[in-house]
Parts: structure tokens; sequence; C-alpha cells
């Protein structure tokens, strides 16, 4: 695999996680049928004439499967993040997903450079949001990575 074929596949995974987590989220769906239900029907499938990227699957089932197993200590770090009056619920749910996934590379996975997995949560807010709120990802991300890299 080509780094470029490996970074669009990491930049699937982590569009994939978040919405992965999304569903988990609203839908209370438990983490082993939610991974199998990504394994065979999201990843690198054609899904209402839209062809999704070949994700990383380890990539994402190490997100998906670190975000569920550390989300205390995930929404503590975004807690002490946020502005003072400001809460996870007040969140957009999707945005709280992107902060979390993102919160999650950041505190877990060192092979991933901070400015990466930064810029690639701020892309996927753009996928959702306007620049507003894909500068919101980079301010709370970036505080988080001040707090959990050295």
């Amino acid at each position: 695999m080509t780094a470029s074929s490996r970074s669009r596949a990491r930049s699937a995974a982590r569009l994939a996680a978040v919405q992965a987590l999304y569903q988990k989220h609203m839908e209370k769906t438990a983490l082993a049928k939610l991974l199998d239900e990504f394994h065979q029907h999201r990843l690198g499938q054609e899904i209402e004439d839209d062809q999704y990227e070949d994700a990383e699957v380890d990539f994402f089932d190490d997100v998906v499967s670190g975000v569920a197993a550390r989300q205390d200590e995930i929404d503590g770090k975004l807690t002490e993040k946020l502005a003072e009056g400001w809460t996870l619920a007040r969140l957009d749910k999707t945005m709280l997903q992107i902060l979390r996934c993102g919160t999650y590379e950041l505190m877990a996975r060192a092979d991933v450079p901070k400015a990466t997995a930064i810029t690639e949560y701020v892309d996927v807010a753009h996928a959702f949001f306007d620049e507003r709120e894909a500068k919101f990802v980079n301010g709370i991300l970036d505080a988080v990575a001040k707090d959990v890299r050295v």
C-alpha cells in the first residue's frame, strides 16, 4: 500500500468511525454488531450510488472500539476544554463524535502525529459543518493535544 493510498484509507476510516459512533449513540447498537455491520455493508461499499472509499479496517476498529472503551475518560478531557457553561450534551451529536475520535487518537495513537490527527478531524468536520464549526474542532483538539502529547 502506498503512503498516499494508506492516507486515504485512514481518512475513510476516520469518517466511518464518526458515522459508526453516531449510530451507536443514536440507536444504542452493540459494539460487535456495529463493527460487523460496517465491515459487511459500509466500508468500501457503494450505497445509494455513492462509492465509499476503502477504509483501513484495523484502524477503524481501533478508533471505534477505543472511543467506546475510554468514553468516560475522553468525555472528561473534552469537558475540561469546553467554554464555561457548555456541556457535551449541548454539542451537536455528530460534532461530539468527531471530538471523541480526535481525542482518542491524540490520547492513544502515538503513531499518528498530533498535527495529522487534528487536521484529519477538521477535514471530517468540513464534511458535516461550516468553517466556524471546523475551527471549533481545531481549537478543542489543539487544547486536548497540549494536555495529552508532550
